[in-house]
């Protein structure tokens, strides 16, 4: 320990060791700070990660800044996939919306529109998710609640009424259902004159996911593989400018886990896809660069700027290390991502719009291309108009207010962030070697175990809720209400799913019933055997087959998943 009574040394700061300096700081100003007493014994990150007072060059032992950070718009892409970022085009503002009928959606969809959006991301109500018709008895209660209801080609043509294919890019969130919901997509745009290969837009298709975090699958993850993987390899052949899937990290976040499990996780369940659709002959090179992603940002603001630099720059080496890729683009991690569901409160709020605003900055900061904000009021209901602007607008003053966007990655080389950036990744690898351990994603699905990790995480995170360790402003501290009025809450009536039943059945009415049944017949046959799927799903689709019929032919030769009991 250096002696107290030594002299204070040269301000500047020049010709001196920097490690040495800390350590001299931390035995005088930093012990005698700490003897009267913090706000709490330990800092730590909304994943858990114990913070320090300070850092500098010591923390970053072993850290090379050409070979960890690199330069934007070069591999490993952690400062940004572009050589410019934001100075050259601002993040896609792609407002998660969609309810009712199709009608009511493409109402809200041309009101987004007008209002400054330039994509859109389509919520699918639950049984649209599940494979499921409107008319089915298990969908009673749920058409058009949650999302728009999509029964048949003819639901999606409506949706897209006056908004051209070609020209607008659309995100679905669908995974289960995906290759049908594409299958609809694309013969609506070709309905519109568009051909499939100037068709633009996301699918989620990560339906992996769903057995760890959201349950809206329907076949067994091997046939859910394959059907992803099929869609996966007609898209890079046949709709170059469409993103067959959208790889998720978001519901494994929303499900409870760590910022580190949600890296890790999503990884894994990408190296299954990556590996079945290179096991169908299709060189890594010919469609990883269509591969895109949706992540999660929740309210922890330097954890999740590091989790996005990370993520870019763990995705180009797996890539690049693991499945031989050469082209740069097949490196590039894209992401959407969606400000934290899960950390809205139903208590005051309008303090959402503020978590929002610091979520979707850290976002931004963290490199991202697209980007939707949780609507303030959407702990209590589907968005008002009022809120979805709201959300617009903060989106649009970030972008063109506060200065963020003039220059690449502007947290670069802070000792913090630099820091945060390597332990993320650091332990995202760990987790990634123990998942490859235990056979790979699908595995680890089968067997409970990557369930059970995030059911772990979540039960700390609500503990540390419930006993205070965890402040939430207006649930645990702070619960004093202002509110004069209660919240205006929206939800679609019940004419909708009225609607929707009686377009479905005027659309069995008028369609060729044959040609729909022999279609149909085809479709199993395929599932049956080894053949790719894609073509006989878009058969059935231009024979007017409805998504439960198409769905119901599919759960006939595959069964449907029943999960492992987890303890």
């Amino acid at each position: 320990m250096i002696s107290e009574t030594a002299a204070t040394p040269d301000v500047t700061g020049r010709g001196r060791d920097y490690a040495a300096e800390q350590r001299r700081w931390e035995e005088r100003a930093l012990r005698r700070a700490l003897e009267r007493g913090q706000r709490r014994d330990t800092f730590e990150t909304g994943s858990g990660i114990e913070v320090d007072p300070l850092y500098g060059p010591a923390q970053l032992t072993g850290h090379d800044p050409l070979t960890d950070e690199g330069l934007p718009g070069e591999p490993p892409f952690t400062r940004g996939i572009q050589a410019t970022m934001y100075r050259g085009r601002l993040w896609s503002i792609r407002q998660y919306a969609g309810y009712g009928t199709a009608g009511d959606a493409n109402a809200r969809f041309r009101f987004l529109l007008a209002n400054g959006q330039k994509g859109l991301s389509i919520a699918f109500d639950l049984p649209t998710q599940m494979g499921l018709d409107s008319d089915d008895p298990r969908a009673a209660g749920e058409v058009g609640q949650v999302g728009v209801a999509i029964d048949s080609v003819a639901d999606m043509e409506e949706l897209f009424t006056a908004i051209p294919l070609d020209q607008v890019s659309t995100s679905m969130t669908i995974n289960a259902p995906a290759p049908v919901l594409v299958a609809m997509y694309i013969v609506a745009a070709e309905r519109q004159g568009v051909p499939a290969d100037a068709v633009m837009g996301t699918a989620q298709n990560d339906v992996l996911k769903e057995y760890v975090a959201r349950g809206t699958y329907i076949y067994p993850p091997r046939p859910s593989l394959r059907l992803a993987a099929d869609l996966i390899a007609h898209c890079a052949r046949e709709a170059p400018k469409f993103n067959a899937i959208s790889l998720s990290g978001f519901h494994i976040r929303e499900a409870g886990s760590t910022a580190p499990q949600e890296m890790a996780f999503a990884i894994a369940n990408a190296c299954e896809y990556v590996a079945a659709v290179t096991g169908r002959g299709i060189a890594v090179d010919n469609f990883a660069s269509k591969l895109s992603w949706i992540f999660n940002t929740h309210t922890d603001f330097f954890e999740e700027i590091a989790k996005y630099r990370a993520l870019r720059r763990l995705w180009a080496r797996v890539m690049s290390e693991r499945f031989g890729a050469t082209d740069p683009r097949s490196l590039m991690l894209r992401t959407h991502t969606q400000t934290g569901g899960s950390t809205l409160t139903a208590q005051q709020p309008e303090n959402n719009i503020v978590r929002a605003a610091i979520e979707a900055l850290a976002a931004v900061l963290g490199g991202v291309q697209s980007l939707a904000l949780s609507c303030y009021d959407e702990a209590l209901s589907i968005p008002t108009e009022k809120a979805q602007r709201i959300a617009v607008r903060t989106q649009q003053i970030i972008g063109e207010e506060i200065g963020v966007t003039n220059t690449v990655d502007p947290l670069g080389g802070s000792y913090y962030v630099e820091w945060l950036t390597d332990e993320l990744e650091r332990r995202a690898t760990t987790l990634l070697a123990q998942v490859d351990e235990r056979g790979g994603a699908v595995a680890c699905i089968e067997s409970g175990w990557m369930q059970e990790q995030i059911q772990e995480e979540a039960y700390r995170a609500e503990l540390a809720v419930v006993s205070g360790k965890k402040v939430v402003v207006g649930v645990n501290r702070h619960t004093e209400s202002e509110e004069a009025q209660p919240p205006v809450i929206f939800r679609p009536d019940e004419r909708a799913a009225s609607e929707q039943l009686a377009r479905l059945r005027a659309h069995r009415a008028r369609r060729d019933g044959a040609a729909a049944s022999a279609a149909l017949d085809r479709l199993r046959t395929c599932a049956d055997g080894e053949a790719e799927l894609m073509p006989a799903i878009l058969d059935a689709v231009r024979a007017d087959a409805t998504l439960g019929e198409i769905c119901g032919a599919l759960r006939q030769v595959f069964g449907e998943y029943r999960p492992p009991t987890t303890i």
